[in-house]
């Protein structure tokens, strides 16, 4: 905290203050240290406050600033008294984004549903681990089912899946979020309803088109040239961000936990902290006590600054482009992020979406990110990206075929 001017400031015990009433803290214990140039003069006196009358020690302060840290908070500091946040965190969690309807408005489950989920994801690892048998015949026309959704549709998704291996890469967690020591039914806490608010009519048409690469139904055919209009598949443009390795499927902002790769590192300065994503290549930069860029200069992640508030970091993000890394956020979407360093290390992880064009009203969300010693390893995608080349030139062989059908009366 700096204050300016020649202002008193005041402590003892379990209170500290200044001569306008400010207080800082009443948390028994805390102590308050005072960093100025030049000295200070000391004294102690009493003052009479809310009909009590205290003994202080009263310090009167010559320069400007101070720097007041709390000397047993147990969290660790920079130099400036600010929480430190720089290491990795993993955020994997059971805890869905939106609450199962089965919880209704129930913002946590009990300990024994905490543990019935947990123990059906063990089981579930366990078995979607197994090796694959390798005398295995080849899928059905069509494709496969994936193997961590053995009973779906296989052309669901856009897929039309080869078979592929097993589901050892899967890594969403082993435990519901716990906050405050209870376990949370949902990351999303607001609407009481813990799910996200209804879309608007545009920005449903506008996300049915971002993804209509990924969930065409994929029946061998170029299906998609019975109808007027682009196709899924028309050129890279059409496909989705993250099928381009443009962004990831976490990274947001608001960052939320995925199927794998929930890895994330921050690394903290005065001017600016870095969170590194283990998905894809996100790296978003804070930029600290700045101002936004002007609204036409915007980015994939947003532009986010950055300041604290007492001892939680909070992230504005605006400037986003009109494809975001949140399924349905916008180029209007605002998102304020809140960041709190926890003793035991934990931070936990809250976030308000604010995009009136995209949701009908503000939705917030709030789940811990626990510390671990995991490293974040660079994540190819497609490497190459010779994926979404074969994809296209795929399309381009499925309509070739379509229209020689055509031609020749069979469509």
């Amino acid at each position: 905290m700096w204050l300016a001017g020649k202002r008193r400031f005041y402590v003892k015990e379990d209170f500290v203050g200044d001569d306008e009433g400010c207080r800082v803290s009443a948390r028994a214990g805390w102590q308050a240290y005072a960093v100025l140039d030049p000295p200070i003069s000391i004294k102690k006196e009493t003052f009479a406050m809310r009909n009590k009358s205290f003994t202080v020690v009263l310090l009167v302060l010559i320069a400007v600033p101070v720097v007041l840290l709390a000397a047993d908070s147990g969290l660790p500091r920079t130099a400036s008294g600010h929480p430190d946040l720089s290491g990795s965190y993993n955020a994997a969690t059971l805890t869905p984004l939106s609450r199962p309807a089965k919880f209704g408005d129930k913002l946590y489950m009990t300990p024994e549903e905490a543990k019935a989920i947990a123990e059906e994801e063990r089981v579930f690892r366990e078995d979607a681990s197994q090796n694959s048998d390798p005398e295995r015949s080849a899928p059905a026309v069509g494709g496969a089912s994936p193997a961590f959704a053995p009973d779906s549709d296989p052309n669901a998704l856009g897929a039309g899946n080869v078979g592929g291996y097993n589901a050892f890469w899967i890594d969403r967690g082993t435990d519901a979020s716990e906050v405050d020591g209870k376990f949370r039914t949902s990351i999303i806490y607001d609407p009481p309803n813990g799910r996200q608010p209804s879309m608007t009519p545009t920005a449903m048409r506008k996300m049915m088109t971002a993804a209509a690469s990924f969930i065409y139904n994929n029946d061998g055919t170029a299906s998609w040239l019975k109808r007027e209009g682009p196709g899924p598949f028309d050129g890279p443009e059409s496909l989705m961000l993250n099928e381009r390795c443009l962004l990831g499927f976490s990274g947001g902002p608001p960052m939320v936990p995925s199927l794998y790769n929930n890895y994330n590192t921050i690394v903290q300065t005065e001017d600016y902290v870095v969170i590194l994503l283990e998905m894809v290549h996100d790296a978003r930069i804070v930029r600290m006590n700045s101002e936004h860029l002007p609204p036409d200069e915007t980015r994939w992640l947003g532009d986010s600054i950055g300041w604290w508030e007492d001892d939680t970091l909070i992230v504005d993000t605006t400037n986003f482009r009109q494809r975001t890394g949140l399924m349905g956020g916008d180029e209007n979407m605002h998102v304020v992020e809140r960041l709190t360093l926890l003793e035991d290390g934990d931070v936990l992880y809250n976030f308000t979406v604010d995009d009136t064009t995209a949701w009908t009203k503000p939705w917030s969300g709030e789940y811990v990110w626990a510390a671990g010693e995991g490293k974040v390893y660079e994540y190819a995608c497609h490497e190459g990206n010779y994926a979404m080349g074969n994809i296209l030139r795929g399309a381009r062989l499925l309509e070739d075929d379509y229209r020689a059908n055509a031609a020749g009366g069979g469509n």
